[in-house]
């Protein structure tokens, strides 16, 4: 995510309640669009995305744990670019553009603990333009995956990242993997993580194999994953939210299923940069790049509140 010059990513995280949020700051602004593919978001300023929109730039993105709750931790990043003079011009005025959106993961660690404002600085404070620390961090602390049989057979979610150059053109993408089903690699087919045969076991049970069938999940609520795509190629607000429809494709390769029911499943795209490409040829890549993420998402997480990872 970090190879797009303007974009900087840092995470707050809690590892005893196992929350956290994960800011993905653009101070310089960036033209975006959303696509929601879920059912069960929880979002903040997803309307200043709209091409009908008067503003034209965002000035960061937070996805963060804690429900409805984690909402909050915007409140801190819009308040530290603030003070930076970053926003939107209003006469001398700056108010900083940060639509949010946010994963269920009370369920696991303390659900009596939320980010909070504060954990959103710390999270803006800590972002950077180097390599994004991935696995069980920020959003992805108390993120799961595989829930069909409920929390005691699923396994750790996360961050995950991936990258891909076409000439002069990058794209990128971040995902928080928070998901109701499993996660399988788009390149191979093979299953990685998610729903286990038993809470002894380590064998995964095949949890759109198993709905196929009939069979209904244990745990409905308590999931979405969270992608954001950045290019440094020129794009409008109507292309950028053609970008996050095409990259959905990879959140959908990638999660087996995806966009439930129970799950707010949402990608938003960002350009900055001057490059020209072909929109179509960028949304290919895209979706390489989110179902990349999200198995790096799992891959790279960390077993924590009694749950296994691959980490």
């Amino acid at each position: 995510m970090t190879q797009i010059p303007g974009i900087k990513v840092g995470h707050a995280s809690d590892f005893e309640a196992l929350t956290g949020c994960t800011v993905i700051l653009c101070e310089g602004g960036a033209v975006a669009g959303v696509d929601i593919g879920g059912a069960a978001t929880g979002t903040q300023e997803f309307d200043t995305m709209s091409p009908l929109h008067v503003t034209g730039l965002v000035h960061g993105i937070v996805f963060s744990g804690g429900s409805a709750f984690g909402l909050e931790a915007a409140s801190g990043v819009r308040n530290y670019l603030e003070q930076k003079g970053v926003g939107f011009a209003v006469g001398d005025l700056r108010v900083p553009i940060v639509p949010s959106a946010i994963l269920f993961d009370l369920r696991i660690g303390r659900s009596d603990v939320r980010p909070t404002r504060e954990m959103g600085v710390a999270a803006a404070k800590a972002a950077t333009a180097g390599p994004v620390v991935e696995g069980s961090v920020g959003a992805g602390t108390g993120a799961t995956v595989g829930k069909l049989f409920g929390m005691g057979q699923a396994m750790k979610g996360g961050v995950g990242t991936a990258g891909h150059e076409m000439g002069k053109v990058k794209v990128a993408a971040l995902a928080v993997v928070n998901a109701f089903g499993d996660v399988r690699d788009p390149r191979t087919g093979k299953l990685v993580a998610g729903a286990r045969h038993s809470p002894a076991s380590s064998e995964l049970a095949d949890t759109e194999l198993l709905m196929r069938g009939g069979r209904e999940g244990g745990l409905t609520g308590g999931n979405t994953t969270l992608v954001v795509v950045a290019t440094n190629a020129k794009l409008s607000k109507v292309g950028a939210t053609r970008l996050a429809k095409m990259a959905q494709g990879g959140v959908l390769r990638a999660l087996s299923p995806g966009h439930t029911m129970s799950d707010g499943d949402i990608v938003i795209a960002l350009s900055l940069g001057e490059e020209s490409v072909n929109l179509s040829a960028l949304g290919v890549a895209a979706a390489d790049v989110v179902g990349q993420a999200i198995v790096r998402g799992v891959t790279t997480a960390k077993g924590l509140g009694g749950l296994p990872g691959l980490g």
